[in-house]
């Protein structure tokens, strides 16, 4: 977008330091973000002429201009400047045209111009002459000839576009050379300027008496054109003069005046027989468009005559020049998110061709990358953001930037730009797997690694910089940290403790990674972990075996059959799997081998394996062993006396067994018989009042329908009946149904049914009534079964002692 343009003049040979133009100002920029925003002149020649004070904003001359040597041949001389701002990327065009002042005196080539001239020139002769020279422009240029008193000659010049383009001396009256054979005349040009300047040549006119005639051209001027870059000898002109004298006087020659022939005679040759310009150097459009040239024809006289005429040669351009281009601003790294429109470079393309040779048009070699070239001003492109950009995927572009002219054929300038992408921070941490699951065996040392958390990020630099956490949780009341410990640098997991399987089997970690990108982002993983089970509790007899008395004595009778259970031992491991399962078996002492018993190996019953004889012991010690499966194996001992009684001898059970379940049962199970009772306290109670109710009910609704049907014992009441129970059925589906079906009769109804009889709103209230009743004892009810089962599954949980399964079975 053009925010504004603006033109400034200054007069040439201005000193350093001339005050120009407040550009910031007339920018409309804040004089106090150009610093900031490192505001900054780029101009398209390598000369710096102006500066601009970042302090006020003002544009100031930096180096003196000569107009004259920095745009000759230029009638306006004009420097275009780019004034670029940063941080947003803007550009503004800005003219500053250079003004001529009157700093050059007009100067001839020579102060001393001699002519011979032939007493038999007619009057009205002209004679050109050599003008000066003065390399301003307009004014300041030349705009006057003046030429000394003379009674034989006088001065005539031609104006074109206010500048003289012809001066020529006329002989106002024929020469006598008897008389007065040299002339003095002093010639003064003069120019526009103020203070006017002039300069002098004289004129030194010699008269010839000899060959009357000069040289006459079939016209005094000729127009042609010859294309730039013609090859040498190219045939531009060809000129004809003819003399109307005879002989030698007749004989023509044709050259280049003085005043051209340094100039001209590097470009073109003219044949001085046949008259033929012909291109001989270089023809450049770029350089001159117009060729003014001067061509005499003189006689081979004794007193050569010279005939004038004048061929303008117009340079047609062609398209020589390819386009030149230049990045005045390049704005490199780009962030990612960069959003579309954002300027990334300002190009400068200028094609010295005119016309369509110089229209030039710049595009991306690829049109499918996310920029796009902008046209701004006259020869100035922006390249911007035309589409996302993620540095994951690209991370840099090569953007080929072309520039073509519209000349035939067309021309055309590359330039290649490396975009680099910058990074931010838009990817989260990936972990590879979101949800994995470790195997840590029991009783490991404390600190061991036990996990490696491993995540990745997309994004470089300090925005793939990973830390890993562990997420705050608990396990049973205790934090998550007293398990484990993570290295937040390389995610390396340990263990705080040394588990135990019997207490933790199994928990949850939730790991965290975050990367240090602003704001930082995270992701979690979920670690399930669980602690494997070594073999390290033995079995463990219940209290009734574990030798915590003295001894332990089990009678049984002589009289027993094989088979008849004696006792039963059980041995608990606090292991679980494999290492749990516990096998029993009888230790040998020597002889043992000899005892009347047995063992289940699986369920610890020990029966009799024979009868007993009377040469049996009365008294049998027995070693039971409770081995478990796991490795190494983990075995328990324990004693049991078998005491043998005779058959007719009554067994008593009062022994030690019986005294310890009962102590223990009054001791530590108290509160359970106790609960239990209360509860079916409740639940009888409640059962008899639900009872109570229902019966209740039963009996209002007989006498409910005992009094309808007195009603219906005549047609009015029966019809008033029928209607009141249609309403009660239609109007309140929520409520029971009746088991008495009523049969009314298919009349047509033409009451209204708002109209409700008392009775049955009545009844409809009562059943309100007894619905909530019903639901609180149901609610009751169904809290007492709760409570039963959650005490009986706390019984059961329970694995202390074998008074325990007794108290099961009652």
């Amino acid at each position: 977008m053009v925010l504004s343009q603006l033109h400034y003049i200054i007069p040439e040979e201005s000193k350093h330091g001339t005050f120009v133009g407040r550009i910031a100002q007339d920018l409309g920029l804040d004089i106090g973000e150009i610093n900031s925003r490192m505001l900054h002149i780029v101009s398209r020649d390598e000369n710096e002429y102006f500066q601009v004070n970042l302090q006020n904003g003002i544009l100031f001359v930096k180096e003196t201009i000569n107009r004259e040597s920095l745009c000759p041949d230029t009638p306006f001389c004009i420097i275009p400047l780019q004034v670029i701002v940063d941080k947003p990327v803007q550009m503004y065009r800005v003219d500053v045209e250079i003004e001529d002042i009157n700093d050059n005196t007009p100067v001839f080539s020579s102060s001393v111009t001699n002519l011979v001239i032939s007493e038999l020139i007619p009057s009205g002769s002209q004679f050109p002459l050599k003008g000066a020279i003065d390399p301003d422009l307009g004014t300041n240029s030349i705009t006057h000839y003046e030429l000394s008193a003379s009674d034989h000659f006088s001065l005539d010049f031609q104006k074109y576009m206010n500048q003289i383009r012809s001066l020529k001396l006329v002989l106002k009256k024929t020469l006598d050379r008897e008389k007065q054979s040299f002339h003095n005349l002093t010639l003064t040009a003069y120019d526009g300027g103020k203070p006017r300047l002039s300069g002098v040549t004289h004129l030194v006119i010699a008269v010839e008496d000899l060959n009357d005639n000069a040289p006459v051209f079939d016209q005094p001027f000729y127009q042609c054109s010859v294309t730039e870059n013609a090859v040498k000898g190219t045939l531009v002109f060809k000129l004809n003069a003819t003399d109307l004298d005879q002989g030698k006087n007749g004989e023509i020659s044709y050259k280049f005046t003085n005043m051209e022939m340094e100039k001209l005679s590097k470009i073109f040759s003219l044949d001085k027989n046949t008259g033929e310009i012909r291109v001989k150097g270089e023809v450049d459009f770029e350089t001159t468009k117009m060729y003014e040239i001067h061509v005499d024809a003189i006689d081979n006289g004794d007193h050569p005559m010279v005939g004038h005429c004048k061929v303008l040669v117009s340079v047609v351009d062609v398209n020589d020049n390819a386009p030149e281009m230049m990045v005045t601003s390049l704005s490199v790294p780009i962030p990612e998110n960069s959003p579309k429109g954002t300027t990334v470079a300002i190009i400068s393309v200028h094609d010295r061709d005119s016309g369509s040779n110089g229209k030039v048009s710049c595009k991306m070699s690829v049109i499918d990358l996310p920029f796009n070239v902008n046209s701004a001003f006259m020869g100035d492109f922006s390249l911007t953001v035309n589409g996302s950009l993620d540095r994951e995927l690209k991370d840099q572009y090569e953007v080929v930037l072309i520039a073509r002219d519209e000349g035939f054929p067309s021309l055309s300038v590359s330039k290649t730009l490396k975009i680099d992408i910058s990074d931010i921070n838009d990817n989260l941490p990936h972990f590879l797997q979101l949800v994995d699951t470790i195997f840590i065996m029991e009783n490991n040392p404390p600190g061991s690694h036990v996990y490696t958390a491993s995540a990745f990020d997309s994004d470089i630099g300090h925005n793939s910089f990973i830390t890993y956490s562990i997420i705050d949780s608990s396990i049973d009341g205790i934090p998550i940290s007293s398990y484990m410990s993570i290295n937040p640098e390389n995610g390396k997991m340990f263990a705080s403790v040394s588990f135990d399987h019997e207490q933790v089997t199994f928990f949850q970690c939730h790991i965290k990674a975050t990367d240090a990108g602003l704001p930082p982002l995270s992701s979690n993983m979920t670690l399930n972990i669980f602690i494997n089970d070594i073999n390290d509790n033995a079995p463990i007899f219940s209290p009734l075996y574990s030798g915590l008395k003295s001894e332990i004595t089990v009678k049984t009778s002589r009289s027993a059959e094989p088979g008849h259970l004696i006792t039963k031992v059980k041995a608990v491991d606090l292991d679980s799997g494999y290492n749990a399962w516990t096998f029993y078996k009888l230790k040998d002492l020597g002889g043992s081998g000899k005892f009347p018993f047995t063992i289940a190996h699986q369920t610890g019953e020990i029966t009799l394996k024979r009868s007993l004889t009377d040469s049996d012991n009365d008294e049998y010690r027995l070693y039971v062993i409770a081995q478990d499966h796991g490795e190494p194996l983990m075995t328990t001992e324990t004693q049991i006396i078998i005491s043998v009684v005779e058959s007719g001898e009554e067994l008593k059970f009062d022994n030690q067994e019986t005294k310890v379940t009962f102590e223990a049962f009054s001791d530590e199970n108290i509160y359970l018989v106790v609960a239990i009772c209360i509860i079916s306290t409740i639940f009888l109670i409640t059962l008899i009042v639900f009872s109570v109710l229902r019966w209740q009910k039963y009996r209002v609704e007989v006498n409910e329908l005992k009094e309808n049907y007195k009603i219906c014992s005549n047609t009015g009441g029966s019809w008033m009946y029928s209607q009141h129970t249609q309403y009660q059925i239609s109007s309140n589906s929520s409520r029971p149904k009746s088991d008495l079906i009523v049969f009314t009769p298919n009349n047509f109804q033409t009451g209204n049914e708002e109209q409700v009889n008392p009775q049955g709103l009545m009844l409809s209230s009562s059943y309100k009534v007894r619905k909530m009743k019903y639901n609180s004892l149901w609610l009751v009810l169904k809290i007492s079964c709760i409570s039963y089962c959650f005490l009986y599954n706390n019984m059961l949980k329970s694995k202390k002692s074998k008074q325990h399964t007794k108290f099961y079975k009652i």
